[in-house]
């Protein structure tokens, strides 16, 4: 049996060697390809263009529409922030997080489930006032029996309504002194800006109080097994461990998902 002794300049060699026929196979690729697509028709492969330029507008009205077409992605843009805003995610999502927190599962539900079982029940909860908005603002204003000015102003009658509706005389008293502004005759007089942080905080202090309430029944099953542990001598044993399944099988058997979904639309009156 012959023994084979390499050498530096036999593993150069045979290392570019190899090189070389890869390289010569990627060119051979892509001269096939190029063939094939040259045999092709030119019509068989459209190329679509874009053009993005500055030309002089012919009417005001062309600026116009230009500067609609601006606002419009300006308000695709900060989309997400009115939705966490101004609609009744900002409860739902938090009620979530301490359901999931009081069952002990650390990533079970994952966020992006909680967070879509959020956005439609948001969207369930807010179809009467994007109804209200589309009647009143989004209709006539594409029929162009109002202008941009009135649409905005009747779109957000119902969204200020609904806010209103959530909002706390106190939590919304707070922002008015802040503002310096004078007590309000009507609702008409409060300014939006002033009404968001007033909903916002207003939403967050709900949302704290349905945590409270569902880590109640939770931490009872809590330091029930803790002390059963205890009284066993188990001290080593995680008492969260052993609790996990027998919240899973309380939250299971008294449809959970049912009760909390149907309290959470309830809370907001609808």
């Amino acid at each position: 049996m012959k023994t084979v002794n390499s050498r530096p300049g036999d593993i150069s060699r045979l290392t570019a060697n190899r090189v070389s026929r890869v390289l010569l196979l990627g060119a051979f690729c892509l001269a096939a390809a190029t063939a094939l697509f040259t045999a092709l028709p030119c019509q068989a492969v459209p190329l679509p263009t874009l053009q993005i330029g500055l030309d002089n507008a012919k009417n005001p009205e062309q600026v116009a529409a230009t500067i609609e077409i601006l606002l419009i992605f300006t308000v695709l843009s900060i989309a997400p922030a009115i939705l966490l805003m101004m609609t009744s995610f900002t409860r739902i999502i938090i009620a979530f997080s301490f359901l999931r927190s009081a069952l002990g599962t650390q990533s079970m539900p994952p966020n992006q489930v909680l967070i879509g079982l959020s956005l439609f029940l948001t969207f369930f909860i807010m179809t009467p006032v994007l109804n209200q908005m589309n009647q009143n603002a989004v209709k006539p204003y594409l029929d162009k029996k109002i202008s941009a000015e009135q649409a905005m102003t009747e779109g957000l009658k119902p969204l200020r309504a609904f806010m209103f509706k959530q909002t706390r005389e106190k939590d919304l008293a707070l922002f008015l002194s802040f503002a310096k502004q004078a007590k309000p005759l009507n609702r008409e007089e409060v300014a939006t800006s002033v009404l968001i942080p007033a909903f916002m905080i207003s939403e967050l202090k709900t949302a704290f109080q349905i945590g409270f309430v569902l880590f109640l029944p939770f931490l009872i099953i809590d330091m029930v097994v803790a002390s059963v542990l205890l009284s066993m001598g188990m001290m080593m044993l995680p008492p969260v461990m052993v609790s996990m399944p027998f919240k899973l099988l309380l939250f299971v058997l008294v449809d959970g998902w049912n009760l909390i979904a149907g309290s959470l639309i309830k809370s907001f009156g609808v």
